[in-house]
């Protein structure tokens, strides 16, 4: 058994998270942006099928990209360096937020309907109005082609969904956002699942404790300048990748 969660009312410790399925916690009728501020800080998100009710996780391990161990494979730095050089490929920040929520939502192959459904646009979308969502765009020909989504606090960015229309490109999007975050010394991003292209791109489990440890230490800190890197082309970012 799992606490219901009404309107207002706090998480349970994240200790209290099932074994099976791993790192269920608690469960709710709805979702916005408060709850979602009240979770992200306690190693808490979101994650539920079209028929369910919203459900809430801490998973133990956790999946997370230390920045200084992504791994470019050699065709993918031959990719980073012909987007970094080509007119036709331009990467931003936070140019269009919802378009990549709407992408990431959209049906993939093998898998049945989405849970980025309209509660979750909604509560997303208010995160980014207030500065504390952000969003990389990769554009071929000025197309939307790929690009990720999350949210930030602190010095912590915790991931959240990417998407692909031509191979690559989510791959470039992550590229673009660890470059950003790597400048303005944030270690980690939470990826919090393990998959295989996730490990393959040189991410890799941690004991939640240490990870909720982590973020006790971030969260609170002076969060990143993004407007930095906003309203301008960040193809040079690559430059070094």
């Amino acid at each position: 058994m799992i606490p219901w969660l009404e309107p207002g009312d706090p998480f349970p410790p994240v200790s209290q998270a099932l074994h099976t399925p791993n790192g269920l916690l608690a469960a709710s009728e709805h979702v916005d942006a408060e709850q979602l501020l009240g979770a992200y800080p306690r190693g808490i998100f979101p994650w539920f099928g079209d028929d369910d009710p919203v459900l809430w996780w801490c998973p133990d391990p956790r999946m997370v990209l230390q920045c200084e161990r992504f791994r470019v494979s050699r065709s993918l730095r031959k990719t980073l360096r012909g987007v970094c050089r080509s007119d036709a490929w331009e990467l931003r920040l936070d140019g269009d937020f919802g378009a990549v929520m709407r992408e990431c939502a959209a049906p993939r192959a093998g898998q049945r309907g989405t849970w980025i459904g309209g509660e979750i646009l909604a509560a997303y979308g208010a995160l980014a109005r207030r500065g504390l969502a952000h969003s990389v765009e990769v554009r071929l020909d000025g197309r939307l082609v790929g690009g990720l989504y999350g949210v930030a606090l602190g010095r912590m960015f915790f991931g959240e969904s990417m998407f692909s229309r031509v191979p690559d490109a989510s791959k470039v999007a992550l590229a673009t956002l660890v470059a950003i975050l790597s400048r303005e010394q944030v270690p980690v991003i939470d990826c919090q699942q393990r998959t295989a292209h996730l490990a393959s791109l040189g991410g890799c489990e941690v004991p939640r404790a240490q990870f909720c440890a982590h973020l006790r230490q971030v969260v609170g800190l002076e969060p990143v300048p993004w407007h930095r890197y906003q309203d301008r082309r960040l193809n040079a970012l690559l430059e070094t990748a």
